[in-house]
């Protein structure tokens, strides 16, 4: 197992200036070489560089070594906000290893266990709150459903 690496002096302080100074954003990445990328599409590497580029020049992906992020620009192009859904979710004690198994299969960001009154936060795209609450209620030991939906990122 690696060792962690633990940052201090400037580095840490740059960090964390970084963190303090920046605005959480939505962005998908996908770890693929172009060349993979280009034979999935059946284009030549160039032709998709060409692409790559008019959507780069757009703001609505960004790319680098190994990677292709879609930004927020690009998730409202394609329809999807950057804003998601939060779905608390209150799940019987005696199902909730069957009911988390299945919610896994859900088209979901994040699923987050939690202490309190709910069991789990699903966070998910805010188009997708329909669907995600009509397969909810089909789960053996849901009991109840809160829906939040953010409609501003502040910090």
């Amino acid at each position: 197992m690696a060792e962690k690496s633990i940052l201090t002096g400037r580095p840490l302080q740059l960090l964390r200036r970084l963190y303090e100074a920046s605005n959480p954003v939505t962005i998908y990445t996908l770890k693929i070489k172009q060349n993979e990328l280009a034979s999935q599409l059946g284009i030549s590497r160039q032709a998709l560089n060409v692409h790559l580029r008019k959507l780069r020049d757009k703001k609505y992906i960004r790319t680098g070594r190994g990677f292709i992020d879609v930004t927020e620009e690009g998730l409202r192009l394609l329809g999807f906000s950057a804003n998601p859904a939060f779905v608390f979710v209150k799940i019987s004690p005696l199902r909730r290893t069957k009911a988390y198994d299945e919610i896994f299969k859900f088209p979901i960001l994040r699923v987050y266990r939690i202490a309190g009154e709910m069991d789990a936060i699903l966070v998910i795209e805010r188009e997708k709150v329909d669907d995600t609450l009509k397969r909810l209620a089909n789960v053996e030991g849901v009991l109840e459903t809160r829906t939040y939906i953010a409609i501003q990122t502040l910090k």
